[in-house]
């Protein structure tokens, strides 16, 4: 269980540059917009240009993916978010800047479509929720580091938004230097590589309490399971429905909670309400130890309750929690608008946050699994995108109640979602899942 726990934790890694670089943003997006004169229509390009290459890197993450293993694709991940970490720092004016934060986007789109893949893929079924979440925690471990680095380098200089940008650079090397260490996907070696023998040396290091019978048995579910999905089905058909529907609509939803926008942008809405600059960048380091904490209780919940049962509460937690900062807004009742964005976070780290990564990399077979992780996270992505660039002009063209009521309406779908479509996958092997979504025996 050790060696299956360092390598889940290499490959979660990949999640808190991504959490980093996601949120690092917030401490220098205003010192940017005056430093160049941006407008908001270019500031909104330059804070969502890490978005479109992560909308990218989730498009085309699936191919190196498959084609190139999962420990080759997280290795180069992490040169990625390197190359961004430095490229940010030094940035002489807003175009160079984007084309880096663009290319840190990259890495966060590959990171989500392979470290989720290949925790599932290395994972015993029973602890499967439990190892596959430590990528959204290691998101959320990252926020709040962004978040704590932000206020400690607030006040080092007129250059100061630059520190921020650049110490990525620092977890990246190490990251880039632990994925040497990790094997690769057992799946991977026997379905994809033909490497039937590498692949039953790694299945037995993830489980080493089971008989040689037993790991040559799964080596040929493994077989099984590919060679039918090549010979019988493309990715966009029919028989794929089911998972593609739930793909799409569980990386939807997660975006049009505001969870994006609300991160990239904490420092503004709490200033909104009457917070001075520096109180509003310490009221953000609460957003992310709530994230935190409210994530280890996730991680807990997730193979005891089940997916399904973590996406009733935090839909439950979404509605009350935005419909509160909406009637906050409108009544001019700020002081209760931290707490309630807080109580957000919490909704979100329990619910959305925890599941996400996790079912998307259980609902695809073995063989589509690459391009379905591409699809949801694509998806997620995208969106991102666009709440990301548009939310600076939703501020500023319409109530920030009424922009606040949207997102509690969008979770009332997203509970009506749940309730109708949404399976259970806890505790079920992979090769079993596909025989549940897709009707086969």
């Amino acid at each position: 269980m050790n060696k299956l726990f360092f390598w889940s934790l290499t490959s979660a890694l990949a999640g808190f540059l991504f959490g980093f670089d996601t949120v690092v943003i917030s401490g220098a997006e205003q010192t940017i917009q005056k430093l160049w004169g941006l407008d908001s229509i270019l500031h909104g390009v330059a804070m969502g240009a890490a978005l479109y290459g992560t909308v990218i890197g989730a498009l085309v993450g699936g191919w190196p993916t498959e084609r190139f293993g999962r420990k080759k694709t997280l290795l180069w991940i992490g040169l990625l978010y390197f190359v961004s970490a430095i490229g940010s720092a030094f940035a002489p004016e807003v175009y160079s800047f984007i084309l880096a934060r663009f290319i840190g986007g990259l890495g966060v789109g590959i990171s989500t479509v392979a470290a989720p893949l290949y925790i599932s893929e290395i994972s015993p079924p029973d602890k499967r929720g439990r190892l596959a979440g430590m990528f959204q925690f290691n998101i959320v471990f990252g926020i709040l580091v962004a978040f704590l680095s932000n206020a400690l380098l607030a006040k080092t200089g007129d250059n100061a938004w630059r520190l921020m940008l650049g110490v990525e650079a620092i977890p990246a090397i190490i990251y880039t230097v632990m994925t040497f260490a990790i094997p690769e996907s057992p799946r991977w070696l026997i379905g994809k590589k033909g490497d039937r023998e590498a692949g039953t040396a790694v299945l037995r290091m993830v489980s080493p309490q089971s008989s040689p019978a037993e790991v040559d048995t799964l080596a040929n579910e493994i077989e099984h399971h590919y060679a039918r999905g090549r010979a019988k089905t493309p990715f966009w058909s029919s028989h794929l429905k089911v998972p593609i529907i739930l793909a799409f609509l569980i990386a939807f939803f997660n975006q049009l909670s505001g969870i994006n926008a609300i991160l990239y942008f904490a420092p503004r809405i709490f200033e909104m309400t009457g917070l001075a600059k520096e109180a509003a960048l310490l009221q953000s380091i609460g957003i992310g130890l709530t994230n935190l904490v409210f994530t280890f209780v996730g991680l807990w919940l997730i193979d005891r309750l089940g997916r399904r049962t973590l996406l009733y509460i935090g839909s439950f937690g979404y509605i009350l929690s935005l419909g509160l900062v909406s009637w906050a807004f409108y009544s001019e009742t700020y002081s209760i608008v931290p707490a309630c964005i807080f109580a957000f976070i919490a909704a979100h780290a329990v619910g959305q946050g925890a599941v996400i990564w996790v079912f998307i990399s259980e609902i695809f077979p073995n063989e589509h699994r690459a391009s379905g992780q591409s699809l949801g996270c694509a998806t997620h992505w995208i969106f991102a995108a666009l709440l990301t660039t548009v939310f600076p002009k939703m501020v500023d063209s319409f109530h920030p109640g009424a922009v606040f009521l949207f997102f509690a309406g969008m979770m009332v779908l997203q509970l009506l979602w749940v309730k109708l479509m949404v399976p259970e996958t806890k505790g079920v092997p992979l090769e079993d899942l596909e025989a549940r979504l897709l009707g086969k025996s």
